[in-house]
């Protein structure tokens, strides 16, 4: 579905357009994937309150740098995975893709 690594934070938006192996229309229409950005959302707001009840359990007296840091830090490294799992949700309850393993 994705033509670069995940690990590349180049061209993290680009989809191939056709499946590679089923040949499946990956992109049914222009600006498809711009739903997919409150998938995204979602998963940056779980992320955020995650790390924010992790510091205060973990920290007597957390200060905001720790918060901030950790959330600017965490986002940082997981928006990859993020954007690319939002979009795959997103093509399979939208798009009404069906997984058929081959």
């Amino acid at each position: 579905m994705f033509p670069v690594s995940p690990f590349s934070y180049r061209k993290l938006a680009e989809i191939h357009a056709r499946c590679e192996v089923c040949d499946a229309n990956l992109v049914p229409e222009p600006g498809f994937y711009d739903g997919a950005m409150y998938i995204s959302y979602a998963f940056s707001v779980a992320l955020m309150i995650t790390s924010l009840v992790a510091i205060n359990v973990l920290v007597a007296k957390p200060e905001l740098w720790m918060y901030l840091g950790s959330v600017a830090g965490l986002t940082a490294v997981l928006l990859p995975a993020m954007l690319r799992y939002s979009k795959t949700l997103y093509q399979y309850g939208v798009g009404k893709l069906k997984y058929r393993g081959y």
